[in-house]
């Protein structure tokens, strides 16, 4: 397995990552082949080049002017910031939309639903996340980045007004029973809002899951480490808001309206994505980074 092209050049071995990209494009390394290829292989290269000589300019700075510098470019050049906007809201959206509530109080959730085993069946939503993960590693680049979002997340939307609407229907008996078995009408809730969730975590899993975590591919390389920090920060916080707000409304707002919120967020979040995120998907960094060049890339 060659080196990548960038590190070559960074190496100072242009000859080399020529024949690597030459290589990939199709072109042989001797300047035989298709010329167009290899007119797209000196195109790839010149890219790199000056990106790598970019980010050397950048090192000679001392690491506090290099460090605001850093956030100068990423929040005053329009391409930047446009990159850092789609990134923040991926990372955003990725933990709004409810999914790791989910997966933090899934056992609580199916106690409350009255199933026997509750740990068995947070199993099953774990191995569904699992089983859509892997489905997604190979479906990501032939369906493409914006795509699969588009597709996947009205599916999250369909699962949480699904689960919704089964906590419409579902009712514990009164404590006064002394029975905690849930009423035969609640127990055919319980069944669809598990159903809803499983929709819910395949869909999360072949979207969003996996693709805020190729923001990298939006940014150029003297601010790709600053702009993929900035946008995992919002990926925790946004976590960690999730995580501690879950639970009180289940309780203030009622499981019904908690999911129907979520439910908002995620549909809220494929407007957006249809609004300012480009396909990515079989472009080069250089070629990705240059699609928010003037504008937002949407085609």
């Amino acid at each position: 397995m060659p080196e990548t092209p960038r590190w070559l050049v960074r190496a100072g071995r242009s000859a080399e990552a020529r024949r690597v990209i030459q290589k990939t494009v199709g072109s042989s390394s001797d300047g035989g082949g298709d010329p167009d290829s290899a007119r797209l292989a000196g195109g790839i290269l010149r890219d790199i080049e000056v990106e790598v000589r970019e980010e050397a300019e950048s090192a000679k700075l001392t690491n506090s002017s290099e460090w605001m510098r850093g956030w100068q470019e990423l929040l005053t050049v329009p391409k930047n910031r446009r990159a850092l906007t789609i990134a923040c809201l991926l990372q955003g959206l990725q933990q709004l939309c409810g999914f790791n509530s989910l997966m933090y109080f899934s056992a609580t959730i199916f106690t409350i639903l009255g199933f026997p085993i509750p740990t068995l069946t947070s199993l099953s939503v774990a191995a569904t996340n699992f089983a859509f993960t892997a489905a997604a590693l190979v479906l990501i680049d032939r369906v493409g980045r914006r795509r699969i979002l588009l597709c996947s997340v009205p599916f999250m939307v369909v699962g949480l007004l699904l689960a919704a609407v089964g906590f419409r229907f579902f009712e514990l008996p009164p404590a006064a029973a002394g029975n905690d078995s849930p009423s035969s009408s609640s127990r055919d809730a319980a069944v669809v809002i598990l159903v809803s969730v499983m929709v819910y975590v395949a869909a999360y899993a072949l979207g969003l899951g996996n693709v805020p975590w190729m923001q990298s591919e939006l940014f150029p390389l003297s601010v790709r480490s600053l702009g993929s920090g900035v946008a995992t920060c919002v990926n925790w916080s946004a976590n960690f808001v999730v995580g501690l707000t879950f639970l009180p409304m289940m309780d203030a707002l009622t499981p019904t309206w908690t999911f129907a919120l979520y439910g908002a967020v995620c549909a809220a979040g494929w407007v957006a994505i249809w609004m300012i995120y480009p396909e990515t998907s079989g472009l080069t960094l250089e070629e990705a980074t240059g699609l928010l060049e003037d504008g937002w890339g949407v085609r």
